[in-house]
């Protein structure tokens, strides 16, 4: 057996598990939204700067447009969103929140942050920590992407 093959010593595996983790710690408030988490992702891009081209969102998201279409499908058919197209480009299309997809802000800023909070608070890093962890991350996720 080679130790650099062993589930214990793969980097790889810890980033996949937590990124799981975390996210089924976010279903619960989620659900309540009545979003998914990739749902939630998409919002978070808006809330940051309103009516975005589509491709600009996947950029934003690390995903590829054909992954991120159908979900910004899914959303517009619940009335979160809404695409049009560009006026100066018609192959591109701009997606802007709805009055429910920006009402939801509100609604999820009073209950995830302190509900992730409660639960990662269980894990004794402090917010100088998880800053620290997401800096590193950072530099992991550049790096990976080039």
């Amino acid at each position: 057996m080679h130790p650099e093959l062993q589930l214990d010593n793969q980097i790889c595996f810890r980033l996949y598990s937590a990124a799981r983790l975390v996210t089924q710690a976010y279903t619960p408030m989620l659900k309540t939204l009545g979003i998914t988490y990739p749902q939630y992702l998409v919002l978070m891009v808006l809330w940051e700067k309103d009516c975005q081209p589509v491709n600009d969102i996947a950029q934003r998201l690390l995903l590829e447009t054909n992954t991120v279409t159908p979900l910004l499908q899914r959303m517009e058919r619940l009335g979160l969103l809404s695409r049009k197209k560009c006026e100066r480009d018609k192959r591109q299309h701009i997606v802007c929140l709805t009055a429910r997809g920006k009402q939801l802000e509100e609604k999820a800023y009073e209950l995830i942050p302190a509900g992730m909070g409660e639960q990662l608070d269980a894990c004794h890093l402090k917010l100088q920590e998880f800053q620290l962890l997401a800096q590193e991350l950072d530099s992991i996720i550049n790096t990976l992407k080039k």
